[in-house]
């Protein structure tokens, strides 16, 4: 009997042994770094003094721990973006929504479960603006013994889009809150951190990117940027999509792509051009009227060589660049929404929901509050803000909403959000009544139950300014089953949808004036944020909190928070 129970003990701690060793430690130390950019040299927020960050490298299924020590001045905390976090809300990482912020000194241990993604997501900061510099990609390659969907490529590059301001990041976030209207624009789009050739003091740190002929790279690009979309392309080279969000699509092929912030994609290049330097080249689509952006273009170089070196006589040619559509050009815009479809084979089967037990319809819009000291907007008398259904999301203020409902707390939450807008109007009108714009200030959230079946339609308004809305659900991917401009017609616009092959998307943007139609099913317990991936319109209360219910059995209940969850 002794035997059996030391031999049990040794199995038991065999076991142990054995589930340490598979969950692997990451350490992310947030502190500040100096950098010089543009002439210039400042501090910014990092992770391990990186920018980008680090590039977490996984594999599907796997669960690792990210030991985030915050050694900064400023409260920080950390959102897995596009990572379902099955049943464990706890590490997802919106500040006041499912945690509140590691303080400077502070320690957090986050567990990060891996499920069904795979392929390139990233990671980021969720607190103020804090993700302008803290952030980085996630690779998420398939299971032991199995392949990509595709030929394997010789080489995979990272590529992520930034956004770098010369004045501190702190200030503009606090300029921009006091002054009530738009913030100021960026002085430079980066690729991997890099301005890029056109940029006064930056060509010689130009990020390159080197291929031999014949070879075909995977490029996993992130768009990691705060304000607007962005067209991107190679000079004189297609780009081949084979995913995206963590998740492979139907290939296609492009002359450029259309990304927006919080989207990644998988896309392959082939080095099938003549010996030469190109630009890869990224610029703004902005179509919001009488809006500022940052109208420069950022740069990098593609260089071929010849076996093992650059030919010399290359380096001292300027590269050759792509054409990219004018940042104007809405029907250019949509070039990927249009063309995206999910892969859908035996490997890498689909559940569209077809049955819908939960219709939801919810406007996004552009509005105005009063505020009789904002100087910074160019509305007399009132700030800029933003909503969903008319209600301009306002974030909790000692708590968080996670720990409010599991611990079934009062006053920290409504459970009024409602499921179409107070008011209906002709949405994409010109000249639209002002007495629209003024939205409610609330902390309301959508509470689901588990198992649903959520057809939710996206509308965007032309409430003071139509533009498009990247919008990002935590906790759930979804099926991007319809799209399409001007208001959304419930008779005859459902007829369109795609409900055999839809991209699976955690981030779609609603075009400028027009709508979206997204399903997905409630099968994640827990608290999950959606917000606009604009930063502006973010802060502005863009955004909204579903609480989807724990189901009846074991594996479709909550896990119980870690010991470390940080304090408010």
């Amino acid at each position: 009997m002794k035997i059996l129970t030391s031999l049990g003990i040794l199995l038991f701690l065999n076991v142990i042994l054995v589930t340490c060793q598979a969950m692997r430690h990451h350490k992310f130390v947030v502190r500040d770094a100096s950098f010089t950019k543009l002439c210039s040299t400042k501090n910014i927020l990092t992770v391990n003094g990186e920018f980008p960050g680090p590039t977490l490298y996984v594999t599907k299924g796997e669960s690792i721990i990210v030991d985030v020590y915050n050694r900064a001045n400023y409260n920080i905390t950390i959102h897995w973006h596009g990572v379902n976090q099955p049943r464990y809300p706890w590490s997802d990482g919106p500040e006041f929504i499912t945690q509140c912020p590691i303080q400077p000194g502070g320690l957090f241990s986050q567990k990060v479960i891996f499920s069904e993604e795979e392929g390139t997501l990233w990671w980021h900061a969720h607190s103020d603006w804090s993700r302008a510099t803290v952030h980085g990609a996630i690779v998420i390659k398939p299971k032991p013994g199995n392949t990509y969907p595709f030929p394997k490529p010789h080489k995979e590059v990272p590529i992520v889009l930034g956004e770098w301001w010369k004045e501190d990041i702190v200030q503009v976030f606090n300029n921009f809150e006091t002054g009530g209207g738009d913030p100021v624009v960026s002085d430079a789009y980066t690729i991997n951190g890099q301005p890029g050739d056109l940029y006064n003091c930056s060509n010689k740190e130009t990020f390159k990117v080197n291929v031999e002929h014949g070879k075909t790279y995977l490029l996993r690009m992130v768009h990691a940027g705060m304000q607007d979309l962005l067209f991107f392309g190679i000079a004189k080279h297609q780009l081949t999509v084979v995913g995206s969000d963590g998740s492979y699509v139907k290939p296609f092929k492009v002359d450029y792509i259309t990304i927006s912030p919080g989207q990644t994609m998988d896309v392959l290049l082939e080095a099938n051009q003549p010996l030469d330097r190109y630009y890869m080249a990224a610029k703004v689509y902005s179509s919001a009227s009488n809006v500022a952006f940052d109208n420069t273009t950022t740069t990098a170089i593609l260089q071929y060589k010849k076996g093992k070196h650059i030919i010399p006589s290359f380096s001292s040619r300027t590269p050759h660049m792509p054409s990219l559509p004018s940042s104007n050009d809405t029907n250019a815009s949509i070039n990927m929404i249009s063309q995206m479809r999910s892969l859908a084979d035996e490997a890498h089967p689909i559940d569209v929901p077809l049955n819908i037990t939960t219709n939801l319809f919810y406007t996004v819009s552009v509005n105005t509050l009063p505020c009789s000291t904002c100087e910074g907007s160019h509305i007399p008398g009132n700030r800029l803000a933003a909503s969903v259904n008319n209600i301009s999301f306002q974030l909790p203020s000692g708590n968080n909403i996670l720990n409010a409902y599991y611990n079934h707390l009062q006053g920290v939450y409504t459970q009024d959000f409602p499921d179409v807008p107070p008011e209906l109007f002709d949405f994409t009108a010109s000249n639209l009544s002002t007495f629209l714009r003024t939205p409610s200030v609330d902390t309301e959230v959508k509470v689901l139950e588990y198992g649903s079946t959520v057809e939710l339609v996206l509308q965007g308004t032309n409430l003071l300014a139509g533009t498009e809305h990247p919008m990002h659900l935590h906790g759930h991917s979804f099926y991007v089953v319809g799209w399409g401009f001007g208001n959304f017609d419930k008779d005859k616009d459902p007829l369109t949808y795609n409900l055999v092959d839809p991209p699976y998307q955690n981030t779609v943007a609603i075009p400028k004036n027009g709508w979206v139609t997204i399903r997905f099913k409630t099968q994640n317990p827990g608290v999950w944020f959606m917000h606009c991936h604009l930063e502006r319109h973010l802060s502005w209360g863009m955004a909204m909190t579903f609480i989807v219910k724990n189901g009846k059995n074991p594996e479709e209940k909550m896990l119980p928070p870690p010991r470390d969850m940080p304090h408010c």
